[in-house]
């Protein structure tokens, strides 16, 4: 019997082969999505906590949330030891962060302690959160304010910034400053939350408090 060749398969319709590719292209892209997912659960229930899952009566916060969201910008900061190093380096910690010039004043260093003391008030999870003062001028710090506040011991980060660049990415409430104000930054690099002057550091406490429990990254 002479041999015959298979027919072709129709106009459109893909091969067995390509069939199996196809699948596990799709299968693999799945598979990443999932894996997105499963990497940023923490911080987007930390954000449902806030956002979404609120009781009767009210919003369970005491910071303003910040919306839309404002990621790190891309910049090199001076550490303590004058070693440029990207601001994207500080993510994968909760960042409590401050800006002023290195002259700084009293309302300045009450800020230094208070987000000191709320990070030490957090027991095991102290270290999972990075005070950071944004210097935003070039001149001389004050020893004193080194040897209160600075690492290793205090845990606060001194990181020299260009001003221009504090004030694109720390939105200053209105009629404010961005001096007078403590800010939240998720482990995501993304502005998260911005206190009020003045702010009572109880009610600060509570609202990281309440993001550290359910979120476990950082």
């Amino acid at each position: 019997m002479p041999h015959q060749d298979s027919a072709p398969a129709p106009a459109g319709t893909a091969s067995a082969p390509d069939s199996r590719i196809d699948a596990r292209t799709r299968r693999g892209r799945l598979q990443m999505l999932l894996l997105l997912l499963v990497c940023a659960s923490p911080v987007i229930a930390s954000y449902l906590t806030f956002y979404v899952f609120k009781p009767a009566g009210g919003a369970t916060n005491y910071g303003a949330l910040i919306d839309p969201q404002r990621p790190m910008p891309a910049v090199r900061v001076a550490n303590e030891r004058a070693e440029a190093v990207p601001l994207e380096s500080f993510r994968g910690k909760w960042l409590l962060v401050t800006a002023d010039p290195s002259a700084c004043d009293e309302a300045c260093a009450k800020k230094l302690f208070t987000i000191r003391q709320i990070r030490a008030g957090q027991g095991q999870d102290r270290e999972r959160i990075v005070p950071v003062w944004l210097i935003t001028d070039q001149g001389a710090v004050d020893e004193r304010l080194s040897a209160a506040y600075n690492e290793p011991y205090a845990g606060v980060r001194f990181l020299r910034i260009p001003p221009d660049v504090a004030r694109q990415w720390l939105p200053a409430a209105e009629g404010g400053r961005i001096e007078d104000t403590i800010f939240l930054v998720d482990p995501l690099g993304n502005l998260m939350m911005r206190f009020p002057k003045d702010p009572d550091p109880k009610k600060m406490s509570g609202d990281l408090k309440k993001l550290l429990r359910v979120s476990r990254i950082g």
